[in-house]
């Protein structure tokens, strides 16, 4: 069952974009409401994580070694400025959006798999991460014209 190689990338994603929502906030703290939800996101990033644990545990037994290139990298650090501000919040839009389609493949696979636990956490965790895409998505519409059209 290759599962756990899935599990293993929403993990890490996951992961990272916890990370990437901490680091976002601190560098754009002049901006409350960066800050403030950034701080929330990172939240629940790190409880999205935990509760895959258990499945990653389960559905790693007799899974081959993950593939080196199963893994991306987005987020390579924070900026300044409006620009910046804009640049970074598209850097966690993309994170967000590759957690998105994990949670909707490994949701897919729970069905398959008829593991309603998992199914549970992935309907719950989705919703949050849709809920997450919405908010990136209006703060750059919100940040845009301020960074492309007004600052020099």
């Amino acid at each position: 069952m290759q599962l756990a190689h899935y599990l293993g990338l929403l993990h890490k994603a996951q992961t990272r974009l916890g990370d990437a929502f901490t680091e976002v906030g601190e560098a754009h703290r002049e901006e409350p409401d960066v800050f403030h939800t950034c701080q929330k996101l990172t939240v629940q990033c790190r409880r999205h994580a935990e509760q895959l644990e258990p499945f990653s545990r389960r559905y790693a037994e007799d899974a081959p070694a993950e593939p080196d290139r199963l893994h991306s990298q987005l987020f390579s650090g924070t900026r300044t400025g409006g620009i910046g501000l804009l640049r970074d919040l598209q850097d966690l839009y993309l994170m967000a959006a590759e957690c998105d389609i994990c949670w909707a493949v490994v949701g897919q696979a729970a069905y398959g798999a008829r593991d309603e636990d998992l199914l549970a956490v992935v309907r719950s965790c989705e919703q949050e991460t849709a809920i997450q895409l919405k908010w990136l998505r209006t703060r750059m519409k919100q940040a845009a014209p301020q960074a492309l059209v007004v600052a020099e």
